[in-house]
């Protein structure tokens, strides 16, 4: 025993020798001067004998190849080896740190926690003949995938390769799908009792919502779309557990439902609706799973289409004549308010009036072309078709509109004697916040006193100054992204990212205001309603003027009685 020993220890230091003059580190050389030995073997916890041989030749092949032992068995760095302490299991997180990370997450992983035995790293990626998975060698190459995963997994995986995207991978298609385009890499994902939402939206619509696979290969190209309109995926939106894709077409054995195999064969349909639905007979399974649009087949889509085009006819008649109806009616009433002999207060000059025009008009389209930008498939998108520059170019001439139209403005209150007095009459003031409060006391308490308002009330400067400050923020962020490379010469990139956060939500809190504020008190305000004409001739009614504006004197007043002559002769 001894002398086999002394000799078993002289071979291992003439290999160092010869090992290291092979161009290998002392360290390695003496790793390998044992391991290199093909008969080195241990046994492992149950009595089964354990391979320690590592092929030099092999391992030189590796993505390894450049690293020494000791790299991923760190613990041995520096350790008296052969001892008694037993080499730890080697840990791939100090280069691979992601990679863990995203396996410690996986059906993998927690089978291992619950003490179940289950894949590691080099279950699938070997161990000293590591190579890259672009390697045909490669046990997690794509055509490799089967025999790998099969080691553990092989009822799974003999039922896959009988699929129909087992053929394609036989026949060499690259697009076909493996075990990890469906359960993903590391994160390998268990898809048992996965919701429909899951199946449909994040792992089948990876092929079957691609336009560029359905057109290579001839499949239908709205199978994700149509079941999300279905009521199956109609359900699924809404949380239920109702069917998805695997529920019809199975898990592992998908096949065409050409094929006598198929759950969803004619054949097999009313089996396959049983599972969710009991009593299902042949009638019930020859319905629309996925809703196919127009696609007209048989004598039941012949009726279904008729039924639909008869429907959407009458919605076009009874709904369009209930709104040519009302039309008339709001016309009629806008028509009485405007002919109105009492409107003869000038709230608004003719230079007022085309500013607000331009302002308005500007503002409109501004936000249509701003959130065809930004939402180029909405229905506003639609609007403008698809030409991208058509909206990006009429979006800034808008924007040069409102600037110029803003400089005009301050010209406007700086150069001449209304404009003077309309920033004076705007100006907030203290009794403004006062005002807020004892309106509020009197909508809720009708008994209470109304505030007395002078020519601008609360309402009106609160909207005026909230439309100087947001020209100016838009106006600015919005020349911002238009000069986008000249700014990045003074300021970091992240500059332009914060312009287009804050354009795009000034512009939602901007249309937003409009819709919610401005618009309620010139039209939904029942006072006003159907419409307060001032934007188009200037006035307003004077009873209503005085009611609303009692702290404006006579005197400062503007009047325009021959109007009143006027509209009392038509």
């Amino acid at each position: 025993m001894l002398m086999f020993s002394l000799r078993s220890t002289v071979f291992a230091l003439l290999a160092a020798v010869s090992l290291s003059a092979q161009g290998l580190s002392p360290e390695d050389s003496a790793c390998l001067a044992c391991h290199g030995q093909k008969e080195m073997t241990t046994k492992g916890p149950g009595g089964e004998v354990l391979a320690l041989h590592v092929d030099k030749g092999v391992f030189a092949t590796s993505v390894h190849a450049s690293m020494g032992c000791t790299s991923c068995h760190a613990d041995l760095a520096g350790a008296s080896h052969p001892g008694k302490q037993k080499p730890q299991p080697v840990s791939c997180e100090g280069c691979h740190a992601e990679a863990v990370k995203t396996f410690n997450g996986s059906a993998h992983a927690l089978a291992h926690r619950a003490g179940r035995f289950a894949a590691t790293c080099t279950d699938c990626h070997g161990k000293h003949d590591i190579v890259k998975s672009t390697d045909g060698s490669s046990p997690i190459s794509r055509k490799n995938l089967p025999a790998t995963c099969g080691k553990c997994h092989d009822a799974v995986v003999k039922e896959v390769m009988e699929s129909t995207h087992g053929q394609a991978m036989t026949r060499g298609v690259k697009e076909a799908p493996t075990c990890t385009d469906c359960h993903s890499d590391h994160k390998i994902e268990t898809l048992h009792g996965a919701g429909p939402m899951k199946l449909a939206a994040e792992v089948c619509s990876r092929c079957h919502a691609s336009q560029r696979m359905n057109s290579k290969f001839n499949l239908p190209g709205n199978r994700v779309s149509t079941f999300f309109e279905s009521y199956h995926g109609l359900a699924a939106k809404l949380g239920s557990s109702a069917a998805n894709c695997a529920s019809c077409h199975g898990f592992h054995k998908i096949l065409p439902s050409s094929d006598p195999q198929s759950s969803v064969n004619p054949a097999h349909l009313v089996q396959t609706c049983r599972k969710c639905h009991p009593g299902a007979n042949e009638k019930f399974s020859t319905g629309r799973i996925h809703q196919e649009g127009n696609e007209v087949t048989t004598l039941g889509d012949r009726v279904n289409t008729w039924v639909k085009r008869s429907y959407i006819g009458m919605i076009l008649v009874v709904v369009g004549g209930m709104a040519a109806h009302n039309l008339l009616a709001l016309w009629r009433k806008a028509r009485n308010a405007y002919r109105d002999p009492e409107r003869t207060v000038i709230r608004m000059n003719v230079l007022a009036r085309i500013q607000h025009i331009l302002l308005a008009s500007s503002f409109i389209y501004l936000v249509l072309t701003g959130f065809a930008l930004k939402y180029p498939d909405s229905w506003v998108g639609s609007i403008f078709g698809a030409s991208e520059p058509i909206r990006r170019i009429g979006h800034r001439a808008a924007a040069i509109v409102m600037i110029a139209l803003s400089f005009f403005h301050v010209f406007f209150m700086i150069f001449t004697r209304d404009g003077r007095k309309f920033v004076k009459d705007m100006w907030p003031e203290k009794k403004d916040l006062f005002d807020v409060f004892v309106n509020i006391r009197h909508f809720q308490d009708a008994k209470q006193p109304r505030p007395q308002f002078r020519r601008f009330g609360y309402a009106e400067k609160a909207e005026y100054w909230a439309l100087v400050w947001g020209t100016i923020i838009m106006g600015a962020t919005g020349l911002m992204l238009w000069a986008k490379m000249w700014v990045t010469q003074w300021l970091p990139r992240w500059a332009i990212d914060v312009a287009t956060t804050v354009h795009l939500y000034e512009a939602i809190l901007a249309t937003l205001a409009i819709i919610v504020w401005h618009f309620y008190f010139v039209i939904f305000d029942p006072d006003i309603y159907p419409l307060n004409w001032a934007w188009f001739d200037g006035r307003v009614n004077r009873e209503h003027y005085r009611e609303e504006h009692p702290l404006d004197t006579p005197e400062e007043i503007e009047f325009d009685d021959q109007a009143k002559d006027e509209k009392e002769a038509e």
